[in-house]
């Protein structure tokens, strides 16, 4: 707590008076563009990773960066996305996992989660990520396959995003796009997800 407090210290006296036109503006109303749904991991700070600003990013974070699919019991991340997409008028969401991810590595490792019901409740939605796993190439060691998952957990995700009616009204009407990212810790490099080739890119081959 002391290392927060002092943070809080040298943004009230040295950040915030450099920010508080933008924070004026921002006190009332807000338009992000883009939902950042990723992990609850404390290594992954999306302002930080995509150098944003406040008010740029409507984040949602869970365990495993999980979207229930449309119908199951509603959640904060069901909620998140429908504010975002219905009230915010979004036109990006973006669902990132990221390298060495716990919750994927419990599945991969059949943890007993019996002591942690909920936990084990929610990763169940993960279950939909081994169909994406390309059986002729799934790698038999055990920090392989957990890479491969969490790559494959991602494009699960995106499906169950699409069956969100929200979701699927704004990509019908082209008011939406979403995008499935792969960030890697060590390296700080993210990978994106091309539904065309079925493969995760170099984030930086779209930019110009």
């Amino acid at each position: 707590m002391k290392n927060l407090l002092k943070g809080y210290q040298r943004f009230r006296n040295e950040v915030f008076p450099q920010m508080k036109d933008h924070f004026r503006q921002l006190a009332e109303v807000q338009s992000p563009e883009v939902l950042f749904i990723t992990c609850a991991d404390s290594r992954i700070v999306p302002s930080l990773i995509l150098q944003a600003e406040p008010g740029d990013l409507f984040v949602s974070r869970s365990v495993g960066n999980i979207v229930p699919p449309f119908g199951e019991t509603p959640g904060g991340v069901t909620s998140t996305l429908e504010y975002a997409v219905k009230v915010l008028k979004v036109r990006h969401v973006i669902i990132c996992g990221h390298s060495d991810c716990g919750a994927i590595k419990a599945v991969v490792g059949k943890k007993d989660l019996s002591g942690l019901p909920n936990t084990g409740a929610w990763l169940k939605y993960v279950d939909a990520a081994w169909q994406y796993c390309d059986p002729g190439s799934t790698p038999k060691d055990p920090k392989e396959l957990h890479t491969t998952l969490i790559y494959a957990n991602v494009i699960a995700q995106l499906h169950h995003l699409k069956t969100h009616p929200e979701v699927a009204d704004g990509l019908a009407n082209g008011t939406l796009q979403i995008h499935g990212w792969y960030y890697d810790i060590p390296t700080g490099s993210i990978e994106t997800y091309n539904e065309q080739t079925k493969r995760f890119h170099p984030l930086e081959d779209l930019i110009s």
